[in-house]
């Protein structure tokens, strides 16, 4: 252990200091968060418009209780401190529940805060560099980064100085605060890994050739010869209704990017709808105007917006400063993708050692060599003061980089961690109940915070995650390859906050009248996905709550046999549609999904019927009463909801 400390912070000590933390928070914005919740206690300052205000300042009312709040720290970009991660885990013990919980969009948040303690909460964060101004309400959102950029070996260059540079520009800037709803920005580093195809706007880094229109998303060094830029994705979102974004033009140089942003927010703020709330969200005004009208639209006020943005505005968008200086490992230009270890070719069963099994699931090399990304793993985002405290300890320990990534799959990432000390960090985490393998498999299933705290939850998402990752864990389901691409997202309503709609096997909450009995369900999904080439999964069937691991498990068991079927054909000298014996199950469920299924199940039709007796309940509740109860609840189900605060 104590080598493994000297090696990482003699990385740290080459680069000079520790990495610079941006200011983010404001002091007197807790001052004037204090003085309003005063106000509003006298009734000097209406609901509504109390409403307005803490939604803008990242408060958000909690579930039937709004004398208590969810409290949303933005993490722009998903870099994060061991200081600040130290001063949340106070935070969460002094004023929440003593634990915090990693949202889907990169933020962390403390639950049942009480109203009054809100503005201390604030105030300890301003202390770190962190905020809540407009993680909610109708603003510009946390700007999304990939926890793998400046990592991937498929990146054209580092999204993340500009994901921050973006971000601050638009935090409290005059254009964004009263926006029809909310707006969302997401980066990726590669055309495979982040969420741009389901975001308001979505960048994807790209280089260029100026004497060429050809263009790159693969080069892992930028040179003299070419140019950055990037290609942008406008109209995309999860949601009741969900769209995949359009690609506005080939490639945006980089000088163009804040004249595009500013641009698609303009838009928006004059022609979104105000006045139906269910319906305005930027791509729904996508849709309805046409691609094409809105494309048109947006290259024209982006000529405007050129011509009469102020010089002083232009330089608040500054890239450079949010560069890290420092002399970290430089890639090695060896790489082209994501690899796994070499000793992970040997076998690994649910009966290997420990750390053997956390290799084999969540430590990604990076391109620079020597260097790895490990991921630790959270039931549902969930993580503990305690734990908290430990992964600071742990990122000052082993991480050259000094900070760590928090992701859309409500996971940490620990980046620059040298393979020599893979094994002592496997410790640390393990001492401290953070070393659960399958960060990177189906077994971590997302689960957005369901019944347990928000107003719109139908079901408890939260626990379901939690249960689904226990039970395929204890199977070894992690450490089965044919399994690794696919993804398990679970939401508590259908507005997708758990991003049930890009999962290979998503479910969204419901209730149904079941042998006249009202009883939780999930609507269930086929063949979502992210990147680029993101889908939108497909409704297959509804099925109960407490039916839904099962009959996860049998969709996996259909897929086995098929899979074992075409290996026999295989052997046997057949072609064609029966050879699919290496197809994983995400490869397999497309297939299905296009009703080209080789073996018993052609379709989604054939899929239904497989399943129709997995689903099925007791004839009766008196029979199995648990059966027709949600998850986390010993009393018969009600769908209780109440007003929703997405929206200020």
């Amino acid at each position: 252990m104590k080598k493994s400390r000297v090696a990482a912070s003699a990385v740290r000590s080459k680069s000079a200091a520790p990495k610079p933390n941006p200011r983010w928070g404001r002091e007197e914005e807790t001052e004037i968060f204090a003085k309003n919740v005063r106000l509003f206690r006298q009734g000097k300052i209406s609901d509504d418009d109390f409403r307005r205000f803490r939604l803008q300042h990242g408060a958000y009312g909690s579930r039937l209780r709004m004398d208590y709040s969810m409290v949303r720290i933005k993490v722009p970009g998903g870099e994060i401190t061991p200081e600040q991660l130290e001063k949340i885990a106070s935070l969460s013990e002094a004023f929440s529940i003593g634990s915090a919980h990693v949202s889907t969009r990169q933020n962390i948040q403390l639950h049942w805060v009480q109203l009054e303690d809100v503005s201390e909460v604030m105030r300890g964060l301003v202390e770190v560099g962190l905020t809540t101004r407009e993680a909610c309400g109708n603003t510009v959102r946390n700007v999304m980064c990939s926890h793998f950029a400046g990592v991937c070996p498929s990146e054209a260059f580092d999204a993340t100085p500009y994901a921050k540079a973006i971000a601050r520009f638009l935090l409290r800037n005059p254009m964004c605060q009263n926006l029809p709803r909310k707006f969302k920005i997401n980066f990726s580093c590669c055309d495979s890994h982040g969420l741009v195809r389901v975001a308001d706007i979505g960048l994807v880094p790209t280089v260029k050739k100026p004497s060429s229109s050809s263009y790159t998303t693969t080069t892992t060094e930028t040179s003299d010869e070419t140019s950055r830029g990037f290609k942008i994705y406008l109209g995309g979102g999860l949601g009741a209704a969900s769209f995949i974004g359009h690609l506005l033009e080939d490639f945006t140089p980089e000088d163009r990017l804040l004249a595009t942003c500013m641009a698609t927010i303009r838009l928006f703020d004059r022609h979104g709808n105000r006045e139906n709330m269910a319906r305005n969200r930027m791509r729904y005004l996508v849709h309805e105007m046409g691609w094409e009208r809105f494309q048109k639209m947006v290259l024209k006020e982006r000529s405007i917006v050129e011509m009469t943005t102020s010089y002083s505005t232009e330089q608040l968008f500054d890239v450079k400063s949010h560069e890290d200086t420092r002399q970290l490992p430089k890639a090695s230009g060896r790489m082209t993708t994501m690899t796994k270890l070499p000793m992970l070719n040997v076998k690994v069963t649910k009966d290997s050692l420990g750390f053997e099994r956390w290799l084999h699931t969540n430590a990604v090399q990076q391109k620079q060599e020597g260097y790895f990304t490990a991921f630790i793993t959270l039931g549902a985002g969930d993580i503990t003061a305690s734990q908290l405290r430990v992964l600071a300890s742990a990122i000052r320990d082993y991480s050259a980089e000094g900070v760590a990534r928090n992701t859309p799959q409500q996971n940490f990432a620990l980046r620059y961690v040298r393979e020599t000390d893979l094994p002592n960090l496997y410790e640390k985490l393990a001492s401290a109940g953070l070393a659960n393998p399958g960060a990177l498999t189906i077994a971590s299933a997302v689960g957005c915070s369901g019944t347990t705290s928000c107003n719109l939850a139908i079901t408890n998402s939260h626990r379901l995650a939690k249960e689904v990752q226990r039970k395929f864990l204890e199977l070894g389901l992690d450490i089965d390859d044919s399994l690794r691409d696919a993804t398990i997202k679970i939401s508590g309503c259908p507005n997708s906050c758990g991003q049930h709609e890009i999962a290979t096997i998503g479910f969204f909450g419901g209730a149904t009248r079941m042998n006249n009995t009202m009883t939780p369900t999930y609507t269930m999904l086929f063949g979502g996905s992210a990147g680029e080439a993101g889908e939108l999964g497909k409704a297959v069937m509804r099925v109960p709550a407490k039916r839904v691991i099962d009959t996860t498990l049998k969709i996996i068991e259909l897929y086995k046999n098929e899979r074992a079927a075409a290996a026999v054909a295989a052997a046997g000298g057949g072609g064609g549609d029966e050879d699919h014996h290496h197809e994983t199950l995400h490869q397999w469920i497309i297939r299905l999904i296009k009703g080209q299924g080789s073996g018993s199940i052609k379709n989604l039709e054939g899929m239904k019927a497989a399943l129709a007796q997995v689903i099925q309940l007791p004839s009766s509740p008196q029979q199995d009463p648990d059966a027709y109860r949600d998850y986390g609840s010993d009393s018969n189900f009600t769908a209780k909801t109440a007003r929703g605060e997405c929206a200020a």
